[in-house]
């Protein structure tokens, strides 16, 4: 069987076709994988290193505010459908996946047109731009949220509720095991893990240094390793040196943390914001977690995701106006109450209650429908 996966941008959208692509892989190890991003996107870092081949269209978003490059985004959006089509016809797929992001328009949209059977992932509470235009045209859209279906005008035959895939090394490890991979030194009490997405975030990245300078550097049994993203990381890593953080032996700074899976098993508690995909992979490691929503999203929806684990008492959330007008002491001051030995306790009920977000055979439930899909065409 052959397969064309699509979705890129962030992270986010990368990560779920991976965890899809790998699950075709280990239950049909003869399968061909290849996928279609941008030239631009986070995905020309992960997808090689996941062994697939790449394939590139040129497209780009549409700006919120009034912009000439939005010319260019619809004459794109004309033109790349039929650039994809040239993929697909190269590759001939017996079935192309997207995850989102304006990269699937053309790839999805160029399959379905000629009849391969298509099939969507959508992470988040609110449909992205790319699953509303295509909704129409694809066989199935897998929705993380049910309620996601109501922002969706296609018939509800499509849609099937099954959560988000996660790539199966995200459950392989125990913290101890991580830990001794990385050869994390025994001296380490505790380890914090901090990011702020795989693009990075201005104000995240603000919020970390200063709880590195006035709790980290403070505290040497605490290991700590922050990803700033690859926009963030000139600037994060100038303020980094500015600071005096590079002194001090148990801080890590690093543009993006390609072993995720293996640094989260071994960490003790996170910071990051609530993409639904970070929430899912901290639901699946059970992790204590610190989130910092992100504003710039549609409806809020990262707010969203992490209030519904607060009010649970599975997570802590903090909105970045509330940290960067006191340079971020509500962090620090949490941060101090939890990675102590009294704060054990706490970050052990977290990680448990966090535990029951994630659901169950998500993978499995998405490659038997897709088996399913590709014979009923």
């Amino acid at each position: 069987m052959k397969v064309l996966m699509t979705g890129g941008g962030t992270g986010g959208h990368v990560n779920p076709a991976l965890a899809i692509a790998n699950t075709i892989k280990q239950n049909q190890p003869d399968a061909e994988i290849a996928y279609v991003g941008t030239k631009r996107g986070i995905e020309n870092k992960l997808v090689p290193k996941a062994g697939y081949p790449l394939y590139h269209v040129e497209i780009q978003g549409i700006r919120r505010s009034l912009s000439l490059a939005n010319l260019k985004t619809a004459w794109l959006a004309l033109t790349s459908v039929g650039k994809a089509k040239k993929i697909v016809k190269e590759f001939k797929p017996d079935l192309v996946v997207g995850t989102g992001g304006y990269v699937c328009w053309p790839v999805v949209k160029a399959a379905a047109d000629m009849g391969v059977p298509t099939a969507l992932h959508e992470s988040n509470a609110i449909a992205g731009v790319a699953v509303k235009m295509l909704q129409k045209s694809v066989d199935r859209i897998y929705l993380n949220f049910e309620k996601t279906g109501e922002t969706l005008t296609c018939e509800r035959e499509k849609l099937m509720q099954v959560g988000n895939p996660v790539m199966s090394s995200f459950k392989a490890m125990t913290r101890e095991e991580a830990r001794e991979k990385l050869e994390i030194p025994e001296k380490y009490k505790y380890i914090l893990l901090s990011y702020g997405g795989s693009m990075g975030a201005e104000k995240v990245n603000d919020a970390v240094l200063y709880l590195m300078r006035d709790f980290t550097a403070k505290h040497p049994e605490v290991l700590h390793m922050h990803a700033t993203g690859s926009i963030e990381w000139e600037e994060c890593s100038a303020k980094f040196r500015e600071m005096g953080l590079d002194q001090y032996e148990n801080i890590q700074l690093s543009e993006y943390i390609f072993d995720m899976p293996l640094r989260m098993a071994a960490a003790d508690m996170t910071i990051n914001r609530a993409g639904a995909m970070t929430v899912t992979e901290l639901a699946t490691t059970g992790k204590c977690a610190i989130f910092i929503p992100s504003p710039n999203v549609a409806e809020n929806h990262q707010y969203k995701n992490a209030k519904v684990l607060v009010d649970d008492g599975a997570a802590m959330l903090y909105e970045e106006k509330d940290l960067n007008d006191c340079e971020a002491a509500p962090l620090v001051a949490k941060v101090t109450e939890l990675l102590c030995p009294e704060g054990d306790a706490k970050r052990a009920e977290m990680g448990e209650r966090i535990r029951k977000f994630a659901l169950a055979d998500v993978n499995k439930r998405i490659y038997n429908d897709l088996m399913e899909l590709v014979q009923s065409k």
